[in-house]
This record gives structure tokens, C-alpha cells and sequence, in this order.
């Protein structure tokens, strides 16, 4: 499988975490005056990073390369100052460790993608206002109208292809869709990014991942940077420069529904009488089917 090969490197995830971030921190960003020489290679060195986590360079060497998979609470707090982590990548460095020093014995299976029915009846009381249902790996699972036409071409796939993360990397419709392509690859990356560090072996995730190594540069650019994002309890608007009702900024909610295996629900919200409201119902009366609908059960992308 495609992202396999790409991690095919005899190291770990861990290993992985550490090399990505510490070749991303510049000398000056934790205070050391640059050296005579050139650098033969991007950030910072392994033995200054060992030097401000207060290991040996033999210890942290091992780290990297995947044959310490055990370090102490107190060297991964020191790992993340030496490093510089923001919460979220510190949070990730832990469940990194906690994965490391687990053996699978065999890679875990699927989760289930079947959306009860009363989601299903949820997401219609919701109309108007776009909402849908996404497996962890972003599977667009079940929707109302209304979202289905928000993201203007996804409709043109069948319904088993239909993915945010394939949809932002692969459609061409996508990139001129969001007033902010950039920063939505980024967010989304990132999340898979943390989903892989904690469930490297997932078939469904590793499915989406190898397609998108192999067809979107920009992913791969971004999947080797390992930025990590959990998301956050602040959800911002989001503005689209959609084809048929133009430019609209929606607030936009997501949370976790309960009982299933990481299944969220989002929605986009507009105050009645304003002018995204009327292009959300414009939406949802003229978008392709009228009905909720969910993805048909499959094994493989």
C-alpha cells in the first residue's frame, strides 16, 4: 500500500513525530547563536535537541530511529520544551508514547459507517441548514440537502467516493469552493495526521492516506511537515465562493456523536431573515435528491 511505502522507513510514528519537528526549529528559535559552517541539513541537530531535553544524544538517537519506545512523563514534558510543542502537538507526543509501548498483534478492523436512523431523521429537522455526518477518516456518511449542495461538486461522485479530505485535495471545483483552501488543507491534514499517530494500521484511514500520497502533491508536502490539530471547543465561520448563491460566511458547529466509532455531526448555522439564510434554503431547495442520504457500506476505497 502506497502509505505504507511512505513510512516504510524502520522507525515509528514516535520517531517520526520527533524528526519532523525538531528539523522544523531553527537554532535561533530556542536561542542558540549560529555556528561557523553551513548546516547540511534543515533545524535543528540531534544533539542539541538532546542537549535541551537533558538526554543523551545516544538516548534520543534511539527515539528517532523507532529502538526506544518507552521514555518517562518527565523526558516527554522535556521533549515538548526542547521542541516547543503547542498543546496540541504536546498532547500528540503522549499519545505517541502510549501507542509505541503497545503491540498490536494484528491491524484493528473497519469501524462501522452505519448512521442510526434517528441521526438520519436529525439531519432532516435540520433543514435548511446544511448538516451531515463524517466517519473519523472524513467519509461524507449521511447528509440533508442542503450540504450536499454547499460543497458544490461532490455530488458528481458516487456516493461511496464521497470525502471531504478526497474532496479538498482532488476536486477541481474545491480549491476556488473555499475562501481559504489553504488553511482548510492544512486543518485537515493535520487531523489525519494526529488520527495516524494513535491508529497507524487503520485499513480505513490508510486507504485514504496512500490514495492521496500518490494523487495530491500538496498533500504529501503537507503529510511530510507532521503538523498536528485536535479540534478545538471554537468553531470559526467559514465564508465559501459558491457557484449558485455566491460568496456566504456560515458559523459552523461540530461535535461528537455519542455511541458511534468517532462519528461527528456538523452543521452550518445562519440567523433567519439575513442573507445566508436565504441562500442556505436556496441551497437545500434546489440541491440533487431532496432527501437525506447515506454512503452504501464499503471495505476499500
Amino acid at each position: 500500500m502506497a502509505a505504507q511505502r511512505h513510512n516504510d522507513d524502520g522507525g515509528t510514528e514516535l520517531g517520526r513525530f520527533l524528526r519532523a519537528r525538531r528539523t522544523q526549529l531553527t537554532p535561533a528559535e530556542v536561542g542558540f547563536t549560529p555556528g561557523a559552517g553551513v548546516r547540511r541539513t534543515p533545524g535543528l541537530r540531534r544533539e542539541e535537541v538532546a542537549a535541551l531535553a537533558g538526554v543523551s544524544i545516544d538516548y534520543y538517537t534511539r527515539l528517532e530511529r523507532g529502538k526506544e519506545t518507552r521514555p518517562s512523563l518527565a523526558v516527554v514534558a522535556a521533549l515538548g520544551r526542547a521542541l516547543k510543542l503547542d498543546q496540541d502537538e504536546h498532547d500528540h507526543l503522549h499519545d505517541l508514547v502510549l501507542s509505541a509501548a503497545r503491540h498490536a498483534p494484528e491491524p484493528p478492523a473497519s469501524p462501522s459507517r452505519t448512521v442510526s436512523p434517528p441521526v438520519k431523521l436529525l439531519l432532516e429537522n435540520l433543514r435548511p441548514s446544511p448538516a451531515y455526518v463524517t466517519s473519523r477518516t472524513l467519509d461524507l456518511l449521511a447528509h440533508n440537502p442542503g450540504a450536499l449542495a454547499l460543497y458544490a461538486g461532490i455530488e458528481e461522485w458516487p456516493a461511496k467516493q464521497r470525502n471531504l479530505a478526497r474532496f479538498l485535495f482532488l476536486h477541481p471545483a474545491a480549491h476556488d469552493l473555499y475562501a481559504d483552501w489553504d488553511t482548510q488543507i492544512r486543518g485537515c491534514v493535520a487531523r489525519l495526521r494526529a488520527l495516524a499517530g494513535t491508529d497507524p494500521d487503520a485499513p480505513d484511514l490508510a486507504n485514504l492516506v496512500g490514495e492521496l500520497l500518490l494523487k495530491s502533491p500538496d498533500f504529501a508536502k503537507l503529510w511530510d511537515r507532521y503538523e498536528v490539530t485536535r479540534r478545538t471547543h471554537t468553531q470559526k465561520p467559514k465564508t465559501f465562493h459558491h457557484p449558485h448563491v455566491g460568496e456566504i460566511t456560515l458559523s459552523f458547529q461540530g461535535m461528537q456523536l455519542e455511541g458511534t466509532p468517532g462519528h461527528r455531526l456538523g452543521v452550518y448555522i445562519t440567523t433567519p431573515g439575513t442573507p445566508e439564510h436565504d441562500a442556505v434554503a436556496i441551497l437545500d431547495m434546489t440541491a440533487p435528491g431532496q432527501a437525506s442520504t447515506e454512503q452504501p457500506a464499503r471495505h476499500e476505497h
